[in-house]
This record gives structure tokens, C-alpha cells and sequence, in this order.
């Protein structure tokens, strides 16, 4: 018998101390270069958004990886290469840690729609207030002390 599975999972992560570092001039090169790593593994980009701190990304996840090895290729890669081609003045780094939320099928429209809206969305709220939204709606214990 062959394996299937339909995994949907929406990750956020952000700059380190959510410094406003993710320029607008080469914000979808970035995008480009992450969905780049993440098709290696053969897992499918469905939604990548963001701001200038932070970055959500909506994938069919593939069973050939763990999360945590995932995350860690996207955001060493992505930083080294935003420090090589020397988009930021000083040292760009990601924040330690990530935030992975399972989704449903018919939940995908929706996620979709809200990772494209970010920027619309941070006209009004900071990244750190949305991402303590997200982990109440999911219904998971934190300490605001080890959120920022």
C-alpha cells in the first residue's frame, strides 16, 4: 500500500526582536528564494506573506521532513543569504523558535486570503499583538515573556 497523506501547515516566524528589516524592494526576492527551499523537499507553497518583521507560510506539508529541519534550512539559508547580498546594514538574523499551526482543507481559502493581507492588516496591529491572536484562537498556552 502507498502512503498519502494532506497535511496543511501555517508557519510564522519573525526578525530577530522583530526589527522592521524585510525591505519591500526585495521582499519577493526573499519570498522567491524561501518557496525555493521549501519545493526541495517537495512540500507545495500554497501562501507566503508578511510584513516587514515577519513572515507567514501556508504549505502542504510532505511526510519527507521534520518541521523542525525545515525551519531550521528556511531560515539559515534565508538569512545568509539576505547577509551575502547585503540587504540589511547589520547582521540580519531570525528570531529563535517559529510558530506551526495545522489547518484543515476547508480552511485554506481563508488562510490564503489573510497571509496575502498582512500588510493591510499591520496598517492597524503590531505583529506581536496578531501573533498572540493566533495562539489563543489555537488555544495554546504561552508566556508573553518568551512570545516577544
Amino acid at each position: 500500500m502507498s502512503t498519502f497523506n494532506q497535511i496543511y501547515i501555517h508557519i510564522v516566524f519573525s526578525v530577530k526582536n522583530r526589527e522592521p528589516h524585510i525591505s519591500k524592494i526585495w521582499r519577493d526576492q526573499l519570498y522567491k528564494y524561501i518557496i525555493a527551499i521549501i519545493q526541495k523537499h517537495k512540500h507545495k507553497v500554497l501562501a507566503i506573506g508578511g510584513t516587514d518583521d515577519h513572515i507567514h507560510i501556508f504549505i502542504n506539508y510532505n511526510l519527507n521532513q521534520t518541521i523542525p529541519s525545515l525551519m531550521l534550512e528556511v531560515k539559515r539559508d534565508s538569512s545568509k543569504w539576505i547577509n551575502e547580498n547585503r540587504f540589511v546594514g547589520c547582521g540580519f538574523e531570525w528570531q529563535e523558535g517559529y510558530g506551526v499551526f495545522s489547518c484543515g482543507k476547508s480552511q485554506m481559502d481563508d488562510v490564503i486570503k489573510y497571509i496575502h493581507g498582512q500588510e493591510e492588516k499591520h496598517l492597524n496591529k503590531s505583529s506581536f499583538d496578531e501573533y498572540k491572536e493566533i495562539l489563543v484562537k489555537y488555544e495554546i498556552d504561552f508566556n508573553e515573556k518568551y512570545v516577544k
